[in-house]
């Protein structure tokens, strides 16, 4: 491939493909490698603190669909969006942080930490955490992939410096401060290329079948981006409590031989889920765009399906070996079952495009069958006694909840328009109002 084809491609949504597998390799691998210069004790409070963190950036990602649907939704007033956006953003950001600090000694109760101290970097580290959100949905609205995609680099390599921290000064809230610099260098970046108002570009209109901002020249109010974020961030919260459920399922149902064997299998599980994470970065533009985002559903399913059959067959190829290279007893015991965790990461993966579709075009109801999947998964998974029927448990329900999801979707987007149009007269301005979609 000629040169000028790399950086055609790396400026575009390939760049999104590097970039998010950078800060994937990145993420994984600082964690990994910690649990080796971590003692147990520290490595554990270590894991339960990142657990928390990812709680807290379901606000993040709630901030990202927010920025990301309203920009795609009146390109014309980019520069207020983006003004407004921002500003939540701010405020939001250093909320999250006051309140964890304020509750910091909670945590540490709540964590049994050895003291204060990793809590109060768990509060510094949510205010950058909270902020990226607001920059990556920016850049994703806006479709700025080679920006975007050099925040994801930046999400990941600054965390091999806090590797060498890590080395250096072996404790949990240097593991936490290291592995947090992936949100610290993002920030700074995104607070660089968004210093200047984005320019209106005079050849995108709104996006019919979505609630635009009432002019272009009227930046949305705060509130409304308020409540809106909070909707998007207890959707997320939804989806990410079904992800990572069984875990803690696993901890009261199973002995400490069953539920560290789970664990280790859980980790293809998680590298199934967030390696397909481009796609999602990469339509959700098209998700929020009535007139492809049926289009758009098809292709990102398939596009994930496709790559979960590829990996899942690796898993079946190369579990054994890998096993053997690395000498490992854990994955030998979970050998034969490693290919049903990589279905299960592929259909979490789906579901997570869902949810984002969803979002996308404003739904509800859709969002409470996640929450009802999240209660059935744990229902009936207290009920199990093995790693395999509590397995067997959760393919079972995310397998539905995702047909389910596929078929809401696909019936929402039925009656899109095909031609650019909403199928109604336009308001003031060329703006098209709709209300959110009940389902």
């Amino acid at each position: 491939m000629s040169v000028p084809r790399v950086r055609a491609f790396l400026s575009g949504t390939g760049g999104i493909v590097v970039g998010t597998a950078v800060m994937n390799v990145c993420t994984f691998g600082f964690t990994i490698v910690a649990a080796g210069l971590l003692d147990t004790a520290s490595y554990g409070a270590f894991f339960a603190l990142l657990n928390l963190l990812m709680v807290v950036s379901v606000v993040n990602m709630g901030l990202q669909a927010t920025a990301a649907r309203r920009i795609v939704a009146d390109p014309a007033s980019v520069a207020t969006v983006e003004a407004s956006i921002l500003r939540v953003a701010y405020a939001t950001s250093l909320a999250v942080g006051a309140a964890l600090l304020v509750l910091s000694p909670a945590v540490t109760w709540l964590l049994q930490l050895d003291s204060v101290v990793p809590a109060l970097v768990l509060a510094a580290l949510a205010v950058p955490t909270t902020l990226m959100g607001a920059h990556v949905g920016i850049l994703q609205g806006e479709k700025r992939w080679a920006e975007l995609s050099w925040l994801y680099v930046l999400a990941g390599v600054p965390r091999i410096v806090g590797l060498a921290l890590l080395w250096w000064h072996p404790t949990e809230s240097v593991g936490l401060f290291g592995s947090g610099l992936g949100y610290i260098a993002p920030v700074v970046l995104g607070w660089w290329v968004l210093r200047r108002p984005r320019t209106a570009d005079p050849h995108r209109t709104p996006s019919p079948g979505l609630s635009p901002s009432p002019g272009a020249a009227t930046p949305p109010r705060s509130g409304e981006v308020v409540r809106e974020a909070l909707h998007s961030a207890q959707a997320l919260l939804a989806f990410f409590a079904l992800a990572n459920v069984d875990i803690v399922v696993a901890r009261h149902v199973l002995d400490a031989q069953g539920s560290g064997l789970y664990a280790v299998g859980l980790l293809v599980a998680k590298i199934m889920l967030y390696l397909p994470q481009f796609v999602v970065i990469v339509m959700f533009p098209s998700l929020a765009t009535a007139t492809q985002r049926r289009r758009a559903v098809l292709r990102g399913t398939a596009a994930i399906l496709a790559l979960g059959a590829v990996c899942t067959a690796g898993v079946v190829l190369l579990a054994g070996f890998v096993a053997d290279l690395l000498d490992s007893e854990k994955l030998r015991a979970v050998e034969g079952h490693l290919w049903l965790f990589a279905v299960l990461g592929t259909l979490l993966s789906v579901t997570q495009l869902l949810v984002y579709a969803t979002l996308a075009r404003e739904g509800r109801r859709s969002i409470l069958l996640v929450w009802a999947a999240l209660a059935v998964a744990v229902a009936v998974g207290a009920t199990t006694t093995t790693p395999t029927q509590l397995l067997a448990v959760m393919i079972a329900v995310t397998a539905v909840l995702t047909g389910v999801l596929v078929v809401a979707s696909l019936r929402a987007d039925r009656g899109a328009p095909r031609d650019g149009g909403s199928g109604r007269p336009p308001s003031v301005g060329g703006v098209v109002p709709a209300a959110p979609h009940a389902d």
